[in-house]
């Protein structure tokens, strides 16, 4: 998670005009969020834990993180076989996939970030800096979507990816918005407004190419966006579009959350074909402004239910009612 983004004052949202088809927020289906890795080391065996986990009845699926760099090698090159084994094992068990497309990483040196080494060697990487009120600053790095060339590659995975498994999936989701790029280092000519135009444009085009599954974006917060009239515009173009919207943390009552995507998703929610929310490790750790004691399951869940109109919920392998045995 990142809190990067200026956040501006708590204003009323304008209504969302256009509505969608009756949304019913009455059920949330939980699934498991883990990378591609641990579930690799699940199915496997390795982890008979997490393995459990997947064949609980009351766990609708998963969704992996996979980086980009997991599905294409040399440029146009793609590799399948591991999306391919993770569809093939939870299909076997009446469970769903869900697949978070990466192409941004947090507290890691740029050369290891999870792109295909082409990319880097054009020089498509830019460095960011994690300034998250919440934890020690750190460093990490993304890939230059606003470099037209990075895009057109992006862009020609997913659509590769969509030939593939659309209407296979559940779900593909692009990662959060926030991100603050380290301009002192930064060799690719980032600007605010020209990240924001390269992540409308890779949500046009992925709700494009994904036409029987669900696209997904996750925003929480953009950079330089006080008014939020940049968010507006994401978000009335998931009304239109019919492109699923999401988050990476579910955190109740939070300030930074409340004054920016939450006030949208509630506001949207009933005009929105999906509202997806995960919940990571670290939120379960967060103290809960209500009470001071860290969120509870049915504190996590209503709230993404009832407020943000959640009907997928992504939950780390660590939320305490997974280490206990099924009801």
């Amino acid at each position: 998670m990142t809190l990067t983004a200026t956040v501006g004052v708590a204003a009323a949202v304008p209504a969302p005009g256009k509505t969608a088809a009756s949304v019913s927020h009455a059920k949330v289906t939980d699934n498991l969020y883990m990378s591609l890795g641990a579930f690799e080391d699940a199915t496997s065996g390795e982890d008979l834990k997490v393995k459990a986990m997947i064949d609980r009845k009351d766990i609708g699926g998963v969704q992996v993180v996979v980086p980009w760099k997991a599905l294409e090698g040399k440029k146009g090159e793609y590799k399948w076989s591991r999306l391919d084994d993770a569809l093939t094992y939870l299909q076997a068990r009446h469970k769903k996939l869900f697949v978070q497309v990466q192409d941004r990483f947090f507290d890691v040196a740029v050369k290891d970030a999870g792109l295909p080494q082409y990319v880097k060697d054009e020089g498509g990487v830019a460095p960011t800096v994690d300034e998250n009120p919440d934890n020690p600053t750190t460093h990490g790095a993304m890939a230059a979507q606003w470099n037209a060339e990075v895009r057109a590659d992006f862009q020609a995975m997913l659509k590769a990816m969509a030939q593939r498994y659309d209407g296979k999936l559940a779900g593909v989701n692009l990662p959060e918005t926030a991100v603050e790029v380290d301009t002192k280092e930064d060799p690719t000519g980032y600007t605010s407004k020209s990240y924001i135009d390269a992540e409308i444009d890779n949500m046009r085009f992925g709700r494009k190419v994904f036409a029987r599954t669900q696209f997904i974006q996750y925003i929480n917060f953009l950079p330089d966006d006080d008014d939020h009239a940049r968010m507006k515009e994401m978000f009335d173009l998931a009304r239109d579009k019919r492109i699923g919207i999401g988050g990476p943390d579910t955190l109740p009552d939070r300030t930074y959350q409340m004054e920016n995507s939450y006030k949208f998703l509630h506001a949207y929610k009933d005009a929105l074909p999906l509202v997806a929310m995960a919940v990571q490790e670290p939120d379960i750790n967060a103290k809960d402004p209500k009470t001071g004691k860290p969120y509870t399951r049915d504190r996590f869940t209503d709230f993404a239910r009832d407020y943000l109109g959640a009907r997928q919920m992504f939950w780390t392998t660590e939320a305490d009612w997974l280490q206990r045995p099924q009801a």
